[in-house]
């Protein structure tokens, strides 16, 4: 089953093909001149995947307005139609994160069939104990997991076993594990007992993983809390993970440290340690921006998949970290963010794909830093678009998926069907 109109994407192709079959040749010549088979990558890119969040596929916001467009999703059951419209424009969108309670049904094994039917699976899911829901008995205002009062961290330790009992009737095989908990003023907390409070909190809810399932920590420097948060940062993160055990691992937020921090560093460190979860994926300029993917910093992207790409090479044990996207579309429609998005975390792939590694390797040994530093650039300034066009047109995706996602007119034909709901949550966060 599709979204987008099979005549309308091959329509599209058919204009953009013959262009693309030119650049394709043009640059698999260039890249046989340095010993590359552009085949291999392109292979390469077919194969990769990147989960979409649920909650992007609305529009963001700020603490001060929302702007909703029109035909947005108002229920996961949209959400997923509108994932199944990213993936068929990109090609390498095939998986949904979800986020409870607000992805909540009555029915999992009716939402599961809904994604079935679109070629779409669920991988980890999201739990939420930021937030006070409708109707909630205790409050999560002091923090959660490590909230001072039993009632609420009992609370926060029940929802997160609730949601694994949702991802499993869904296939998906982690949970991802964010707090808000912290401070807002000096004394407010002790942070040694807080920390305490979460790892118990925490081991409560190992013990009820699955066997083949893990549990991902996303640390946070600030926000909600501005003076200390409890998991704010990779070392909180990593020694939580390694008290909890094997199936808990470090999951890394790219808008989520201070500016300028070498994200690329903290990752080499879980990998090496064997505590690397996941990322999810989004640039930013100060803070927690949850901007388009690579739309800021894509070296910084790329150097992050170069250290990705050497666990590859090197066939790193434990290695197998889940990719997904996490933004919040404020001036943009999602669709049209989400797939771009996605494609510019694929191509910073394919880029470290074309890293000489026994070059750099040679480089590194020798500490000859202006050739260790050019074989990066070198890599990173290779315009790969052919290689992602053509594997996205292999795969029955779209060359131009911008051009012919506004080609299909898909937000204007949902409008109609999808009137506004003000009550409606979880799409686009505010």
């Amino acid at each position: 089953m599709r979204r987008i109109d099979s005549a309308v994407l091959h329509e599209q192709n058919e204009k953009e093909f013959a262009f693309l079959q030119t650049d394709f040749n043009a640059l698999g010549e260039k890249l046989s001149r340095d010993g590359i088979d552009i085949e291999a990558i392109t292979k390469a890119a077919e194969a990769f995947q990147i989960a979409v969040p649920s909650w992007g596929t609305g529009t963001g916001g700020t603490r001060f307005a929302r702007f909703p467009g029109q035909g947005e999703p108002r229920n996961i059951f949209e959400k997923v139609e509108d994932c199944a419209v990213i993936n068929e424009l990109s090609g390498c969108t095939d998986s949904i994160s979800p986020h409870f309670p607000w992805d909540k049904v009555d029915d999992f094994a009716e939402l599961k069939q809904h994604a079935d039917a679109y070629g779409l699976k669920w991988v980890s899911v999201n739990s939420n104990t930021f937030q006070d829901q409708p109707g909630q008995a205790v409050s999560y205002k002091y923090g959660s997991l490590s909230n001072t009062e039993k009632a609420s961290r009992d609370l926060a330790i029940q929802h997160n076993l609730d949601c694994i009992s949702y991802g499993q009737q869904l296939g998906a095989k982690s949970l991802t594990v964010w707090v808000g908990d912290g401070s807002n003023h000096p004394g407010q907390q002790h942070f040694q007992r807080a920390f305490e409070r979460y790892l118990a909190s925490a081991e409560q809810i190992y013990k009820g993983l699955p066997a083949d399932w893990e549990m991902h920590l996303e640390h946070k420097m600030f926000e909600p809390a501005f003076y200390s948060t409890v998991i704010q940062d990779w070392g909180s993160s990593i020694l939580a993970a390694m008290h909890l055990g094997p199936k808990c691992k470090s999951l890394v937020d790219l808008g989520h440290h201070a500016p300028n921090t070498n994200i690329e560093m903290i990752v080499a460190r879980l990998i090496q340690f064997k505590k690397l979860g996941g990322f999810h994926f989004n640039d930013s300029k100060y803070g927690d921006d949850d901007l388009d993917s690579g739309s800021l910093q894509p070296y910084q992207q790329f150097l992050i998949f170069n250290e990705l790409v050497d666990a590859e090479h090197r066939k790193e044990s434990e290695f197998n970290p889940a990719y997904m996207l996490d933004q919040s579309h404020n001036v943009t429609d999602p669709i049209e963010s989400l797939v771009t998005s996605a494609i510019e975390v694929q191509r910073s792939y394919i880029k470290a794909l074309l890293v000489n590694r026994e070059a750099l390797y040679g480089y590194q040994d020798a500490n000859d830093a202006i050739m260790a530093s050019g074989e990066l650039k070198r890599a990173f300034n290779f315009d790969v678009a052919p290689i992602l066009a053509m594997a996205r047109y292999r795969k029955g995706a779209a060359i131009n998926p911008l051009k012919t996602y506004r080609a299909a007119n898909y937000r204007n034909a949902m409008a109609p069907v999808r009137p506004r709901d003000p009550k409606a949550t979880g799409s686009g966060i505010i």
